[in-house]
Parts: structure tokens; C-alpha cells; sequence
């Protein structure tokens, strides 16, 4: 009786850490309302697109000539983003990657700075499960690089070869240009802008469990794992940017807010350290996570400026 009693037990106790699992899964990986951001203390802002994006740069946005296009991933999704032309064809094209939860609308200021100060045609993705883009899974970054190599190609084919890119992402953006510059990509793509990126999947959403849910890491983080596995084709383990980043060929401009607390500001210094390529970092006191382009945008937009004209033909 006492070993059928302790069985029982067990049997319990992995039934509700797999449903634990299971319901973390569901709340970060899912395509869902993702509600614990809403008031989240280390969020101070009520809409995410409001992080880089006031609303002057929404209505210039709204006003501009763009084009919606559309890509099929190699899983078999409709992938849309918005398409912004530069007056010079021989312009070249950054990137955008908007942060988790988020759509390419969101870049609507750095759209603008990219568009009227540098002259450069713009696309605007959104992600695999986010803004009108298919899909049900988020990828953190790990899918999504698959995605941007795809959008490369889309961007290569509408202006030609001789075309430079840059990729630019925010928040978990600017892990995807990271995990996307790990991939074999074309001597077109010149530069990466990382803005708060994470180091990994794992070490963000373990630091977000206990920041969100006051729980350790073990055991709920690698059965979600195991679970995202199973469902989605990606464990959090190997979703990181840092590794990606030792395979980076081109140089990389990290930037990050010193107040950030939902991306921790620490986690940019050994992104940077993991790169072996021309690099530079900036940091912009008092910023939050994703607020640092609003908060010193002068110093921010001529770091990048001087940047891209050292990389940029």
C-alpha cells in the first residue's frame, strides 16, 4: 500500500508540473493575448508600439505610399509586411524586427529615421504568429531567423544585387537580427543593429519567471522546454543569440537602456564580448527596456548614423 500510495504521489506531483508546463507554454509560446504584460511594472508603457513610436511617427507612417507584401515561409506560412520605397533605387534597405507581441507598425519611428534622414527603403515584417502574419507558435527569434534569410532574398530580388542591407531589431527583434546574422547570408547584408536583445530563450523566460511568478527556474523552465520541443520545433536552450553570435560575419552595433528591467541591462555585455566581428555598444542611461531610441534620440540616431556610414558603401 505504501508503494502504491508513494506512486500515486509521483504520478500527481508530474501530472501537475507537466500541466505547469503546459499553461507556460500556452502563456508565452502560444499565440494568445499575452495579459502579463498589461501594467507590467518593468513595461512603462500601456501599448508596446508607444515604446518607439509616439504618435507623430504613427500618422507619418499612416500617410506614407506603402506596399503590403507577402512571402511564404518554408513551413508553409504567409508571412506580410509592409514595404516603404526610397527615392534613390540604388538606396540601400534596412530590416525592421519589432519585439514580442508586437507587429512592424511598431517600427514606425525608426521607419521614419531610416526613410527621411538616411534615404533608405524600408521593410517592415511581421513575425510568424504576430500582427497579420500566420501562424500559432512564436519563435522568439529561433524561427524567425529562418524568416528574415527569406525576407533577404525578397528584398535582393525587388532592388537587385547590388543592394545593401541592414538588419535592425528591438527587444526580441534584436535577438532575431542576432540569430539571423548566425545564418549563412549574402555579402549584400552589411550590418545588425541589436537593440535589448536577450543572450537566450532560456535565460530570458527563466528570469522572467521569477520576476512574473516568483518561481525557480527548475523544474517549470525545462519541461515548458521539452513541451515547446514537442509543439513547436524549438527548445530554449538552443534559441540563443549568444551562440548565433560566434557566427556573426558582419559588424554589429548593440545598444541597450542601463534601467532596462524586463530585458536586464547585463544581458548585453556578454552579447558584445561573444562578438568577433567590428562591434560597438551603447548604452542610454536612464532608459527602460525598448525606450532608449525615445529617450536620448539624438544620441542614439548619431551613434547609428556614424555606424552605417562606416559599413554602408
Amino acid at each position: 500500500m505504501i508503494i502504491y500510495g508513494l506512486a500515486a504521489l509521483i504520478l500527481g506531483i508530474l501530472v501537475i508540473l507537466w500541466a505547469g508546463g503546459l499553461y507556460f507554454f500556452k502563456t508565452a509560446i502560444r499565440r494568445t493575448p499575452k495579459t502579463f504584460l498589461v501594467d507590467n511594472p518593468n513595461l512603462k508603457t500601456e501599448a508596446e508600439e508607444e515604446l518607439i513610436s509616439n504618435a507623430t511617427d504613427l500618422h507619418w507612417f499612416d500617410a506614407q505610399q506603402s506596399v503590403s507584401v507577402m512571402i511564404r515561409s518554408h513551413d508553409g506560412l504567409k508571412l506580410y509586411g509592409t514595404w516603404l520605397s526610397a527615392k534613390q533605387p540604388s538606396a540601400p534597405t534596412v530590416i525592421l524586427a519589432h519585439g514580442y507581441s508586437g507587429r512592424g507598425r511598431e517600427m514606425a519611428g525608426f521607419a521614419r529615421f531610416y526613410a527621411e534622414t538616411l534615404g533608405y527603403n524600408v521593410l517592415m515584417p511581421d513575425d510568424r504568429g504576430h500582427g497579420e502574419s500566420e501562424g500559432d507558435i512564436i519563435g522568439f527569434g529561433w524561427l524567425d531567423r529562418k524568416d528574415y534569410v527569406q525576407w533577404i532574398g525578397w528584398v535582393l530580388e525587388r532592388t537587385g544585387k547590388h543592394s545593401d542591407i541592414v538588419l535592425h531589431g528591438i527587444s526580441m527583434g534584436g535577438a532575431t537580427v542576432l540569430m539571423t546574422g548566425g545564418e549563412e547570408l549574402p555579402d549584400q547584408v552589411k550590418a545588425i543593429v541589436s537593440d535589448c536583445a536577450y543572450t537566450s530563450v532560456e535565460e530570458e523566460l527563466i528570469f522572467q519567471l521569477k520576476q512574473l511568478y516568483k518561481l525557480p527556474a527548475f523544474p517549470f523552465i525545462p519541461i515548458t522546454s521539452l513541451i515547446t520541443k514537442w509543439k513547436a520545433g524549438y527548445s530554449f536552450k538552443e534559441a540563443s543569440a549568444l551562440k548565433q553570435l560566434t557566427k556573426v560575419q558582419v559588424p554589429v552595433l548593440f545598444i541597450h537602456g542601463e534601467a532596462d528591467t524586463f530585458v536586464p541591462t547585463a544581458m548585453v555585455y556578454p552579447l558584445y564580448e561573444a562578438c568577433a566581428t567590428d562591434k560597438e555598444l551603447l548604452t542610454i542611461p536612464r532608459a527602460g527596456h525598448g525606450t532608449a531610441f525615445r529617450m536620448d534620440p539624438k544620441r542614439y540616431k548619431s551613434v547609428l548614423e556614424d555606424f552605417l556610414q562606416k559599413h554602408i558603401s
